[in-house]
C-alpha cells in the first residue's frame, strides 16, 4: 500500500523538471565562494548565459540517474551545475562570429552581442574551468567518495574534450564542406551531443555508487537518447515552431548543412527517433535500478518535444 501511495503522489515529469531547474538556479546564484574576487563584468557575462533558460536536460539527467540508483539529489547538484556550465560555455563559443555567427540563443541576444566577443570568449573559458571546481564540491560538501569524484572528473575531461564534444564540433565545422555518408553525420551527432548526455547519466550513477553494469546501462541509454535528441533537432529545424524554438527554423537548410532528414527523409528520421527511444527505455528498464521511472519519462518527453 505504501508503494501505491508513493506512485499516486508522484509529481509530474514537468514539475520534476521545474523543481530541478529551480534548485539549479539557486546553485548559480551562489556560483563563487564569497571570499573570491571576480570581475563584475565576467560574473555578469557568465550568469547571463547560465540563466538564459533552456531545457536544462543535462543537469536533469545527472539528478535523475542519481535518484534512479537510490542516490541523494543534493550530492548530485554540484555535478549537475558543472555539466550545465560546460554546455553553456560550448553554446557561447558556438554562437561567436568565427563559429556559427548567431545573434540569438533561446530567444535572447547571444552573449557576444551583449558583452562583446572578447568577454564572451572569456566567459566561456571561465565556465569550462569552474565546472571542474564545482564537481569537486560533491566530495567536499556532500561526502561523495574521492575515487568516484576522480572518475567523474576524468569522464568530464574525456567526454567534453577532443575525443568528445569538442571533437564533434570540429567534425561539424569540417562537415560544412560537404558530408557524403550517414556515418559521418552520426559521428558528429554522437560526439557533439550524445557524449555530454552520456557523461551526465554516468556521473549521476557514480554519485549513487552504482555498479559497473548499471553505469554501462546509463551510458548506453545516453548514447541512444542523445542521438535521438539530435535527430529530433534536425527534424524540428525543418518543421518546428520558430516562436517555441527561440531561433529561426530551416537554418540548416539555408546554411546547406546535411542532416538526418537529408539522408533518409523526414518520416524515416521520425521512426529512427522512436526506435532509439524504445531501445534506450529497454536498456534502462533491464538495468536493475532502484527506480528508473524518471529516466523513462524523460526519454518519452524528449521524443515528443516540439522545441
Amino acid at each position: 500500500m505504501r508503494q501505491v501511495k508513493s506512485l499516486n503522489n508522484r509529481i509530474s515529469i514537468h514539475q520534476y523538471m521545474n523543481d530541478i531547474g529551480d534548485r539549479l538556479d539557486r546553485e548559480f546564484s551562489n556560483l563563487f565562494p564569497t571570499s573570491w574576487k571576480v570581475p563584475e563584468t565576467l560574473r555578469e557575462s557568465m550568469s547571463y548565459s547560465l540563466k538564459a533558460g533552456g531545457k536544462r536536460m543535462r543537469p536533469l539527467l545527472v539528478v535523475a540517474a542519481c535518484e534512479a540508483g537510490g542516490g541523494n539529489r543534493d550530492a548530485a547538484l554540484p555535478v549537475a551545475a558543472a555539466v550545465e556550465m560546460v554546455h553553456t560555455y560550448s553554446l557561447i563559443h558556438d554562437d561567436l562570429p568565427a563559429m556559427d555567427n548567431d545573434d540569438y540563443r533561446r530567444g535572447k541576444l547571444t552573449n557576444h552581442k551583449v558583452f562583446g566577443e572578447a568577454s564572451a570568449i572569456l566567459a566561456g573559458d571561465a565556465l569550462l574551468t569552474h565546472a571542474f571546481y564545482s564537481v569537486i564540491q560533491a566530495s567536499r560538501q556532500h561526502g561523495v567518495s574521492a575515487e568516484r569524484v576522480l572518475t567523474i572528473v576524468e569522464d568530464l575531461a574525456e567526454y567534453a574534450g577532443p575525443r568528445g564534444m569538442v571533437g564533434g564540433q570540429v567534425a561539424d565545422m569540417e562537415g560544412e564542406q560537404g558530408l557524403t555518408t550517414l556515418e559521418q553525420l552520426e559521428y558528429i551527432h554522437l560526439h557533439k551531443t550524445s557524449d555530454l548526455i552520456m557523461f551526465s547519466l554516468m556521473a549521476g550513477g557514480h554519485i549513487a555508487n552504482c555498479s559497473e553494469s548499471q553505469i554501462e546501462s546509463l551510458r548506453t541509454f545516453g548514447h541512444h537518447i542523445g542521438l535521438a535528441f539530435q535527430i529530433q533537432d534536425d527534424i524540428l529545424d525543418l518543421v518546428g515552431d520558430e516562436s517555441k524554438l527561440g531561433k529561426p527554423v530551416q537554418s540548416d537548410l539555408k546554411q546547406e548543412k546535411v542532416t538526418y532528414p537529408y539522408f533518409i527523409g523526414l518520416d524515416a528520421s521520425k521512426r529512427e527517433v522512436e526506435r532509439l527511444t524504445a531501445e534506450a527505455k529497454r536498456v534502462i528498464s533491464e538495468g536493475n535500478f532502484t527506480d528508473p521511472t524518471r529516466l523513462l519519462e524523460i526519454a518519452d518527453f524528449l521524443m515528443a518535444r516540439d522545441h
